[in-house]
């Protein structure tokens, strides 16, 4: 009896101990979820909350002038393409939306008109080679004093009226890109070229295949997109506000997320009368490609030059009266070896399984906001490569307030 006395007072020290041991594991463990203000996150975690890591921005959040236009290209580089002959088209050589050069053939046209052009300029060229002998003869007889002066006079007027025709003639089949040297010698064609006067992309193809086209319809249309630029409209009450040579930002409606940067070139001079607004143009200062004119465009203009710390909106999440941002603390990469046994040999593979990152959160004062962005003013200094969290850090805060409810229970 004794003996199973002692063996129940050794199971209740042994159980006590226990328990106590694991109140001490759980205690440990609590304390092992870091300082207070630091949330960490796996990377699966990060995935679900699609997290963004970035750095401040400098940027101007001074008196702003909004604007909105289109891209526009300038008169310079676009192009209406006409035949200064009309003619039936016979083939058209490009499609919308090509890429041409200066000179490229974009159509052919015929038309017996073409060939009665060109029968005209060879028979006027060999009626020039005979007045021209023929001025040079009377000449030389007349300064002989042999020659009747009527014959002379009568030569040289032929001769320099034959020489106007042939030259009109010439200008004009060069003009529809026709050579004279190849007339003279007898080819003749019942065709001609339309071709590109300048580089660019096709806009607009407004013909078809056996149609007649006179000289006043406009074929073609022609322009040159990497001479684009923006084209605003201010308001009245802005005007005083703005100069050449000053930065503005602008987004385009159908590429979401990116803004390009432009100087303003040139200030119009009248008002337009409906809107009370004068158009700006902008010379665009980074990569202008899928950039197309007629692009709807909304700015906004800086008018004087003070740069601050900036970062998004959703970089930061007010509690109180405070304002936090979430930095990025340590990283915490875990790469695990896996073996994968073959009949021949035996291959060691790393593959990485997570990536744990902590994030803590830093006080700081905010100011000015604009275009998504708002200033933040640091009350410590920070490293220059630190990264911050640069969304989401409303749900942070909601994860390290929950974490933190649990770890108090």
């Amino acid at each position: 009896m004794k003996i199973h006395i002692i063996i129940l007072f050794l199971a209740a020290i042994g159980l006590i101990s226990c328990q106590s041991t694991t109140n001490q594991e759980e205690k440990e463990e609590t304390h092992e979820h870091g300082e207070e203000g630091v949330l960490t996150l796996n990377k699966k975690q990060q995935e679900a909350l699609n997290l963004e890591l970035g750095a401040f921005e400098m940027r101007n959040l001074t008196t702003v002038v909004k604007a909105n236009g289109e891209l526009e290209v300038a008169p310079g580089s676009r192009a209406g393409v006409t035949a200064l002959i009309g003619g039936n088209v016979k083939a058209i050589k490009v499609f919308i939306g090509d890429k041409v050069k200066k000179g490229q053939v974009l159509a052919i046209l015929e038309h017996p008109d073409y060939i009665q052009l060109q029968e005209d300029f060879a028979v006027i060229a060999h009626q020039l080679e005979f007045l021209e002998k023929e001025y040079n003869r009377q000449k030389e007889l007349y300064d002989n004093n042999i020659g009747a002066g009527k014959d002379y006079q009568k030569a040289q007027a032929d001769y320099h009226t034959a020489e106007v025709k042939y030259q009109s003639l010439k200008s004009r089949l060069l003009l529809l890109h026709l050579s004279p040297e190849k007339v003279k010698n007898g080819n003749i064609s019942n065709t001609i070229e339309i071709v590109s006067p300048i580089s660019g992309y096709v806009n607009q193809v407004n013909i078809k295949v056996g149609i007649y086209v006179d000289s006043k319809r406009e074929l073609f249309e022609i322009a040159d997109n990497s001479a684009i630029h923006a084209d605003f409209m201010v308001y009245e009450k802005d005007v005083h506000l703005l100069k050449e040579g000053q930065k503005l930002h602008f987004t385009v409606a159908n590429k979401e997320g990116k803004e390009y940067s432009a100087s303003i070139f040139a200030i119009g001079k009248e008002f337009d009368k409906k809107t009370r607004a004068i158009h700006i143009h902008a010379r665009i200062n980074d990569k202008t490609e899928g950039l197309i004119p007629g692009m709807y465009i909304t700015g906004h203009l800086h008018t004087d030059e003070h740069y601050v710390k900036t970062l998004p909106k959703e970089a930061v999440v007010v509690e109180g009266t405070k304002a936090f941002i979430f930095i990025v603390e340590q990283e915490h990469p875990h790469e695990v070896a896996e073996e994968n046994h073959t009949h021949e040999h035996q291959q060691n593979e790393q593959t990485l399984h997570s990536e744990n990152l902590s994030f803590k959160m830093m006080e700081v004062i905010t100011g000015k906001s604009d275009e998504g962005y708002i200033e933040i003013r640091l009350l410590s200094d920070l490293p220059k490569d630190t990264k911050i969290v640069m969304n989401a850090a409303y749900y942070l805060l909601s994860d390290l307030q929950k974490e933190e409810t649990e770890h108090e229970h």
